[in-house]
């Protein structure tokens, strides 16, 4: 014979898991007799849980939909596909917010039992999350360290790796943890040169709290700081380009994680974007596909030009051998076209 508290808790499983169940069915399921599993019924609406009945003979018991969340009653393999379910859009970004979905993470790790744990765990090291292939991967378990450093609001020493790889430790004040929907960063204060920095959370080797907790009078917006530092990143090479846009449709065709932007009046945008060569930056300018005007630097804009050129003789009309001969059809064009991407006479 099971106790009344596990009893309790059996019950609340099974009417979580269908609609409805007769009084018969219940006692069969707990192995006890009606007159038991009407008390155990009041118990339960006495601890807050709104559970209905139908009279007569074929009536039954059934959870209703209230306004008050009783204690969710899981089993071991329901947890595990829970806290799996929330690793997944935690690290996808699948549901758009991933920040709830690791913090619920966070709540449900803290609180499973061992042997519980102890499978997530195995789970943890054996599932893969396939990312883009120029993507570098965090470990689930350090994401959950940070996450937990910015929920304790604890001074902590910071094992980082930068760009270069070099191996440096911090000081830091965890704040936030920031997913841009290919990376996550760490914002947290830097406390030796008292200021607000982006790390990027997969170069994080070790995270450790000293005990000294720390308090946050005027904090900057992490997703912003994030979006800054992103395009102002150590790029060899930065094009400045006009696009005849205000700043709030400019900044949904180019996200301010790509490019800084500041306005040019009330209908029009200068926008710099940082890129690995002027042949790259040629490339992503095309894809934009909307007028603008390259105004530096100069390789750039030829690089554009040259892309346009070869975009528009591979696509003329009549054969490949052709293609030399509509030079004077590209030159025409190329001079209608010039204001648009800035190219100087």
């Amino acid at each position: 014979m099971i106790s009344t508290s596990a009893r309790l808790l059996r019950l609340v499983s099974l009417l979580s898991a269908r609609p409805s169940w007769t009084c018969r069915e219940l006692a069969a399921q707990l192995t006890v007799t009606e007159r038991t599993v009407r008390r155990d019924i009041a118990r339960l609406r006495e601890l807050g849980y709104g559970v209905e009945s139908d009279p007569g003979p074929w009536g039954g018991y059934r959870l209703r939909a209230g306004s008050r969340v009783p204690p969710l009653i899981l089993d071991d393999e329901e947890t595990l596909a829970v806290a799996v379910g929330l690793r997944e859009a935690a690290l996808s970004g699948v549901l758009g917010g991933d920040q709830a979905a690791l913090s619920a993470l966070l709540k449900l790790r803290q609180v499973l039992p061992r042997r519980i744990a102890d499978r997530l765990g195995e789970m943890d090291t054996a599932l893969v999350h396939t990312t883009r292939l120029d993507e570098p991967q965090i470990a689930p378990g350090m994401l959950l360290e940070l996450a937990g450093a910015c929920r304790r609001g604890e001074r902590s020493r910071l094992a980082y790796r930068d760009r270069e790889g070099k191996a440096t430790a911090r000081d830091v004040d965890p704040y936030r943890l920031v997913h841009t929907g290919r990376r996550w960063y760490f914002v947290a204060r830097d406390v030796t040169r008292d200021e607000w920095r982006t790390f990027r959370a997969d170069r994080v080797g070790r995270i450790q709290p000293t005990g000294h907790r720390v308090t946050f009078i005027d904090p900057p917006d992490p997703a912003l700081l994030v979006s800054r530092s992103m395009a102002r990143g150590a790029y060899p090479l930065y094009v400045t380009i006009r696009l005849a846009l205000p700043v709030e449709q400019a900044l949904r065709l180019i996200p301010p994680t790509v490019g800084t932007h500041r306005p040019e009046g009330s209908d029009a945008t200068i926008v710099e974007i940082g890129g690995p060569d002027a042949d790259g930056l040629a490339k992503y300018l095309l894809s934009l596909a909307t007028p603008l005007r390259v105004l530096s630097p100069d390789d750039v804009r030829a690089a554009l030009l040259r892309r346009t050129r070869d975009l528009f003789e591979d696509n003329a009309i009549g054969q490949p051998q052709e293609r030399h001969g509509d030079r004077d059809t590209w030159d025409q064009a190329s001079e209608k076209s010039s204001a648009s991407f800035g190219r100087s006479d």
